[in-house]
């Protein structure tokens, strides 16, 4: 009898001991891989077919032992949604801690300040972030606009140009929802208050902005276009923007008519007074601190110059003599 519970014991010993010799001997059985593999991990996936993948692509030996080393480390259903590269050696004890680690591929977009929404959403689709179609749809969608706690129309000017991270199939509806949240969130208290004291709104703002981001060729010179403007509205004075004159021209092919400046629609400042309608670009946060705190400066005109900025001018003549001298060469 003593001997049976002795065998007894000792089949008991070696059945709980597998386990722990299969967790030890193949959490350090490393896989050197040839090149990166990524690997997505899509919501509501099983770990079973995520097994199996790093099988087939060669992340690991064995898929259903990797199954076991999870469940014993109880970390089958602690995977991170995402996609993951995989490169280098990696032994099934590190594959899994790193899919446990959160530490997903993330897909970078830069947007450039002074794009228009649709370039800017060109540039998501470029880099992998959802179609062109779906884009187009929102930016039409006034209950999406709402829903995004915008009070317009459209979301031209509303998403901020900078370096955003986004992790493989953000939809589309979150990268512009990402953008205008930026935007939102640089519209600071202290800026509206700036805005408001020169009689504008927080949409007239970003509208000033716009322009102002698309006029300027360095940012030093932003505040004095933004006083240039600000002078011009005190004194009822159209702003003769050529980029709100270009805005609304199909296919502008770089060189801008009398016949344009003439041409009455909302967004031309040489016919309609004040400001238009809209931004006409998304403005960086230079070109948004502009508008709200221009310079001191009593300036009325200005041109660009050859050297890739502007000369400023407080009477017609003196900016008629600059216009022959910069852009006539005369």
């Amino acid at each position: 009898m003593r001997n049976i519970v002795l065998a007894v014991g000792v089949a008991l010993i070696l059945l709980l001991g597998i386990p722990v010799g299969v967790l030890t001997w193949f959490s350090i059985r490393p896989v050197t891989l040839p090149q990166p593999v990524l690997v997505e991990v899509e919501p509501g996936r099983s770990f079973t077919s995520v097994a199996q993948e790093l099988e087939q692509l060669g992340v690991v030996e064995d898929g259903r032992a990797l199954r076991l080393l999870a469940r014993l480390k109880q970390a089958d259903r602690g995977i991170h949604v995402g996609v993951y590269r995989f490169a280098g050696t990696l032994n099934p004890l590190e594959v899994l801690e790193f899919m446990r680690s959160g530490k997903v591929e993330m897909v970078h977009v830069t947007i450039p300040e002074g794009l228009r929404v649709r370039e800017v959403v060109a540039r998501c689709v470029a880099a992998g972030l959802g179609s062109m179609e779906r884009y187009m749809q929102l930016l039409k969608d006034e209950s999406f606009i709402r829903d995004l706690g915008l009070e317009v129309n459209a979301m031209e000017g509303y998403l901020f140009p900078e370096t955003y991270h986004f992790a493989p199939g953000t939809s589309e509806a979150e990268v512009l929802r990402t953008m205008v949240e930026q935007m939102q969130a640089h519209m600071e208290p202290e800026l509206l208050k700036g805005g408001a004291q020169h009689g504008l709104t927080p949409h007239e703002l970003l509208t000033l902005a716009s322009i102002i981001q698309k006029e300027a060729g360095n940012q030093e010179e932003m505040v004095r276009i933004s006083a240039v403007f600000h002078n011009r509205m005190q004194r009822n004075m159209r702003l003769q923007s050529d980029p709100t004159v270009i805005y609304a021209l199909e296919d502008f092919d770089g060189n801008l008519t009398r016949a344009d400046l003439q041409q009455y629609h909302p967004y031309n400042t040489y016919t309609i007074p004040g400001l238009p309608p809209g931004p006409i670009a998304c403005p960086g946060e230079a070109a948004l601190h502009a508008a709200a705190f221009p310079a001191d400066d009593d300036a009325l005109y200005f041109v660009a110059t050859r050297a890739g900025g502007h000369y400023f001018s407080e009477t017609l003549r003196e900016h008629n003599n600059a216009v022959r001298r910069y852009q006539l060469k005369k």
